[in-house]
C-alpha cells in the first residue's frame, strides 16, 4: 500500500522537480541504485499519476525530474481520455493509493495540429485510427478554434491545447464512479497542466481545491 502522499505534497514535488529540469539541474532521486531496483521488484508506490501525450519531446519522468517508481505514467497521443485510459487511472489510484492525477498537454502537439487541420480541411482518406484520436479532441475545441482564429495560428493552438487538457480532466473527474468516489471521499485530485517545449516549464492550470 502506498505511503499515501497527499495531493498537495505530490503537486509540490512535481513543481520542484520541474524547476530543477527547467534550470538544467538534476536531483539524485533520478538515479537508481541496486537497492532501489531490488525494492521496486517487490512493490511500487508512485506519488502521482500523469496522463500525458506520447510526443517524444515530453518524457514525463525527465520533465518532472523523477526516478523509477515515482510516477505512474500513461501516454497517448493528444493526452485523450478513452475507457482503457480511465481504467489505468482507476488501477493506480485504487491499487497504490496515489492521490494526484495530472493531465499533461504541451505546446506544438501533433494531435492538436491534426485536429485543427481536420476542422478546416477534413481529409476523406484519413486513417480511422487517427480519426479516433481527432474525434475525441474535436468536440471540446470546435468553438475554441472559431473564437480565436483572428488571433493567429499560435493563439489558436494554445487555446485548443488548454481546452483539450481541461476536457480530459473533466472526463476523468466525471467518467468513472471509482474516480468520483475517490475525489469525494478519499482526497483524490485530478488537475491539468501544460508543458512548454520552448522553456521546459510546466504550468498547472487549476492547482488544487482549497
Amino acid at each position: 500500500m502506498s505511503r499515501r502522499v497527499t495531493a498537495a505534497s505530490a503537486l509540490q514535488k512535481l513543481r520542484e522537480g520541474n524547476a530543477r529540469f527547467a534550470a538544467n539541474a538534476r536531483g539524485t532521486g533520478t538515479l537508481i541504485t541496486a537497492a532501489r531496483r531490488a525494492q521496486l521488484t517487490a512493490a511500487q508506490e508512485p506519488f502521482a499519476i500523469v496522463l500525458g501525450c506520447s510526443d517524444s519531446r515530453v518524457p514525463v519522468e525527465l520533465v518532472f525530474n523523477q526516478g523509477p517508481g515515482d510516477l505512474f505514467v500513461i501516454r497517448v497521443a493528444g493526452n485523450i481520455v478513452a475507457p482503457s485510459l480511465i481504467g489505468s487511472v482507476e488501477f493506480a489510484a485504487e491499487r497504490f493509493g496515489t492521490r494526484l492525477v495530472v493531465v499533461l498537454g504541451h505546446s506544438s502537439c501533433g494531435a492538436i495540429a491534426a485536429t485543427i487541420e481536420d476542422l478546416h480541411r477534413p481529409a476523406p482518406d484519413s486513417s480511422p485510427h487517427l480519426l479516433d484520436i481527432v474525434d475525441r479532441i474535436r468536440p471540446g475545441v470546435e468553438e475554441i478554434v472559431a473564437r480565436h482564429e483572428a488571433e493567429g495560428a499560435l493563439a489558436v493552438e494554445h487555446a485548443v491545447m488548454t481546452a483539450n487538457v481541461r476536457a480530459s480532466v473533466d472526463q476523468l473527474r466525471h467518467g468513472s464512479t471509482i474516480v468520483e468516489s475517490l475525489i469525494a471521499n478519499d482526497g483524490l485530485v485530478v488537475t491539468g497542466a501544460w508543458y512548454s517545449l520552448e522553456t521546459g516549464r510546466v504550468e498547472f492550470l487549476d492547482g488544487l481545491p482549497a
